[in-house]
């Protein structure tokens, strides 16, 4: 049974998503979900929730929403300005929401996306294990103005009574300043011979026509210099491809899952976030990193996630022990 809902007063461009459909590929269908997978993270882990429950990716534009229920909401990714019933409130920190108050995002600025989570998360369609969208089959989608979303849990409100403020400042990571993308030598790296290296010699410009399948933009191409075709093979997210033409192409988590242009390198699972937050006309530049460099920042991204996690269990444990001690209840 549901606790409430969220209604959408003001849509943007926001839909419904969650880490993505891992089980996906197997069966030939994009992975999807969450371009900016740590900010998707770091809101859920603000509020509680595991990391690959769903949550709203905003994307850009102005958006608004009112729930039915007492709710407990943080917001990750892009600056933004975050208001409660007209009232600032921060990002990157759970703040409480009363029934009927409107959560308003406005100005997203210093990136493009950003996403908010609700404790205890949204009841949603899914396919495949995951609520991600899939326009090829026709899931999910954009929401519009007017619908709703099902709660499966309320939270009474968390406040400071003496500063009419959040109880905690968590210190949660924020995405990184700059637009440097880390990349691992590609499969066909050897096909580009010396010119291989433009890819980190200027800035690339993203172009309008980049989306969730891939980021397109122009700069100083390197040169295929081997002949023969490509045979359509599997190729991961984060693919850095030179197809014939004047763009070079970065496959994101919509990409589909074969491919027949030379990978000439694989963007890090951290720089994904970085090119989620990539708007068109914005520049950007390619950085090479090993393997083993390229993993353990992998590692020291995790570390610092469970490290917030860890900080927000106890902050959470100690309400509940709080609220024992004054009222004889948990907090829900």
């Amino acid at each position: 049974m549901n606790a409430g809902e969220l209604t959408v007063i003001e849509a943007g461009s926001t839909q419904v998503t969650d880490l993505g459909r891992r089980r996906g590929p197997r069966y030939g269908v994009p992975v999807n979900g969450a371009l900016d997978q740590r900010s998707a993270r770091t809101a859920n882990i603000l509020v509680g929730n595991p990391d690959a429950a769903p949550v709203l990716e905003i994307t850009a534009l102005d958006v608004e929403f009112v729930a039915d229920v007492d709710i407990l909401i943080a917001v990750a990714g892009a600056d933004g300005h975050l208001t409660v019933d007209g009232v600032v409130r921060p990002s990157n920190q759970p703040v409480s929401v009363r029934s009927g108050e409107a959560i308003a995002l406005r100005q997203i600025q210093g990136g493009l996306r950003a996403y908010l989570a609700v404790r205890g998360s949204f009841d949603v369609p899914r396919l495949l294990d995951s609520c991600a969208p899939d326009s090829v089959l026709g899931f999910g989608g954009r929401l519009v103005a007017g619908a709703t979303i099902a709660l499966r849990h309320s939270t009474a409100p968390i406040f400071n009574a003496h500063f009419a403020a959040e109880l905690y400042d968590l210190d949660a990571p924020r995405p990184a300043a700059g637009f440097v993308v880390d990349v691992t030598d590609g499969p066909d790296i050897e096909d580009f011979a010396a010119t291989a290296d433009r890819l980190f010699a200027q800035p690339y410009l993203v172009t309008p026509k980049s989306n969730h399948i891939g980021l397109r933009m122009t700069g100083p191409l390197p040169e295929r210099r081997t002949q023969g075709e490509v045979l359509s093979r599997g190729v991961p997210v984060g693919a850095v491809e030179v197809p014939p033409g004047d763009e070079l192409l970065v496959l994101h988590r919509g990409r589909g899952v074969t491919a027949g242009y030379p990978v000439l390198a694989v963007v890090t699972p951290g720089s994904l976030d970085v090119l989620a937050q990539v708007r068109p006309g914005q520049h950007l530049r390619f950085r090479r990193l090993s393997a083993a460099d390229a993993a353990a920042r992998a590692r020291a991204e995790l570390v610092e996630l469970e490290a917030l996690r860890l900080r927000v269990r106890s902050v959470f444990d100690a309400l509940d022990a709080l609220s024992t001690l004054t009222t004889g209840r948990t907090h829900p």
